[in-house]
């Protein structure tokens, strides 16, 4: 997200109280105990909705005067609530209940997953459908929207989960993109290592040790001995051990009938069976087995058959 433009365009930043200083268990975030009719809490949230989807009909139809009128309006009707999660929630039927598009609430809660609602644990709920977008990302999906994402009607609020303050950016009506929906339901592949640099892609090459030619299934990705591996997808890891070709090596099976390999490792960080998330550190790059220089030899497999990696991977192979 580029502050200055943001900035430059309009920034409205919202503050929900009268600025007493904050307990670190107060909120000004009203609470709703049931996502039901009979909670005068989530009558007054869904009147909130209701009048926000008539402000943003006008939006849409360009009725304000100017981008600046726009985001004043927008940002002074945003009223966020606070909700307990309850067992049998999940985002998906909370997002329904609320009528508010999950991206909103799994954006505001800064969420990387569906698993991440959990029963218990307090999130916020917004009462105007928009993507919330922390100046600096911390996850794959939030630096896909930052990058993906400068609108004229921005403004920046001001939130407290669990008694935290935290600054957001509001981009009002926005809402993910695939490959955004795709990070977030982990469907997408992500890259193993911090910064990539390819060094040998996928197909026939000549073996730099035998001097044969034959198929390289993987991408040889170089990297300091050290450097931390990332799953590239949630998963459960079916094979972790040792051999003369890829030393150590990791091996995690992913949803519809891929897996993907990872290997030459210096250490191994996961365990047999575990599960893992999109982004969990595995291991770290080493230079076991058959190679020349420490680098990560990642390989994808769909129904057993490799693939070349790079289609499937966000990006051309540099910094991110």
């Amino acid at each position: 997200m580029n502050k200055q433009h943001l900035y430059l365009n309009f920034c409205f930043v919202i503050y929900y109280a009268v600025l007493p200083i904050l307990s670190v268990h107060a909120s000004p975030h009203p609470l709703i105990k049931l996502l039901q009719s009979n909670d005068p809490m989530f009558l007054q949230y869904q009147q909130d909705v209701e009048e926000n989807r008539i402000l943003i009909a006008r939006y849409r139809q360009g009725l304000y005067k100017n981008d600046t009128e726009a985001s004043s309006k927008l940002a002074q009707s945003l009223t966020i609530y606070r909700y307990i999660v309850k067992s049998g929630d999940d985002i998906f039927s909370i997002a329904a209940r609320c009528t508010i598009p999950y991206e909103s609430i799994a954006t505001l809660n800064r969420l990387e997953h569906p698993s991440f609602i959990q029963a218990g644990k307090e999130i916020l709920l917004p009462s105007l459908p928009s993507l919330f977008i922390p100046e600096t990302a911390e996850t794959d999906l939030e630096r896909l929207l930052i990058s993906a994402h400068t609108e004229d009607t921005s403004f920046i609020i001001r939130v407290y989960p669990e008694g935290k303050s935290l600054e957001l950016y509001c981009l009002p009506d926005q809402g993910f993109s695939g490959t955004e929906r795709a990070f977030f339901l982990n469907t997408a592949f992500r890259y193993p290592l911090p910064i990539i640099r390819i060094t040998s892609g996928f197909g026939l090459r000549k073996n730099p040790i035998s001097g044969t030619i034959k198929l390289h299934e993987g991408l040889d990705l170089a990297a300091p001995i050290g450097t931390p591996v990332y799953a590239c997808r949630e998963g459960r890891v079916t094979s972790t051990g040792c051999n003369d070709l890829y030393g150590n090596f990791i091996v995690i099976t992913h949803e519809g009938g891929w897996s993907s390999l990872y290997g030459h490792l210096s250490t191994i960080e996961v365990s047999l069976q575990s599960s893992v998330h999109s982004g969990t550190v595995i291991g770290t790059v080493g230079m076991t087995g058959q190679t020349t220089g420490p680098h990560l030899h990642f390989e994808l497999r769909q129904d057993g058959k490799a693939r070349d990696p790079a289609p499937f991977l966000p990006g051309k192979g540099s910094n991110r």
